[in-house]
C-alpha cells in the first residue's frame, strides 16, 4: 500500500504572514510594494535594535537578550517606560514576535522588480475582537510601512 500524498503549501513569507493575519482576531495588516530589492528592505525591516523603533511609534527601544540561531528573546521598552519580553524568530525576509500581550510581525518577499513588504500587528487579550473597527482605523499597519519607505529613502540619501 502506497503512502498517500498531502498537498503542500509552498508560500512566500507575505502570503504566510497575510494567513496569520486572517487567523488573528483584530490583527492590524497591510502590505505596500517598494522599488527596492528585498535584501535593501530587510536590512531596515530585520534591524531590530536600530530600525524598528523608528517603524513603530510606542516602542523607544528594543534589545537582543538572548539569541539562538534564528529564535531571539528580546526586550521593547515603550515611550511611557513600560516593558515587554518577546520571544522572535527572525530569518531573512520573515520576523515573528510574541510578547505576554502582543503579535507582531513583518515579512518580505521578491515582487516583479521590487519587493512586497508586509506588516502584521495585534494584541492578545480576551475581547480583542470588539476593538477591530477601532484598530482599522488607526491603519497602524500602513503607517509602519510608509516609515519603513522613509527610512529607506534617508539611507539611500545618506
Amino acid at each position: 500500500m502506497t503512502e498517500p500524498r498531502w498537498p503542500v503549501a509552498d508560500l512566500d513569507p507575505v502570503r504566510h504572514l497575510r494567513i496569520m493575519a486572517a487567523s488573528i482576531p483584530g490583527a492590524a495588516y497591510a502590505e505596500l510594494v517598494l522599488a527596492r530589492s528585498v535584501n535593501e528592505v530587510w536590512a531596515v525591516a530585520g534591524d531590530l535594535e536600530t530600525e524598528f523603533p523608528m517603524l513603530l511609534g510606542d516602542v523607544r527601544a528594543m534589545s537582543i537578550a538572548h539569541a539562538d540561531g534564528e529564535h531571539l528573546e528580546a526586550i521593547a521598552v515603550g515611550r511611557l517606560g513600560q516593558r515587554a519580553r518577546f520571544d522572535v524568530v527572525l530569518r531573512p525576509g520573515w520576523c515573528w514576535m510574541q510578547s505576554r500581550f502582543l503579535h507582531g510581525g513583518m515579512a518580505a518577499a521578491p515582487e516583479g522588480d521590487g519587493t512586497r513588504v508586509a506588516f502584521l500587528g495585534a494584541l492578545r487579550i480576551p475581547g480583542v475582537r470588539l476593538a477591530d473597527p477601532i484598530v482599522r482605523r488607526l491603519r497602524l499597519g500602513n503607517r509602519v510601512l510608509h516609515r519603513l519607505e522613509a527610512r529607506l529613502q534617508a539611507r539611500a540619501t545618506d
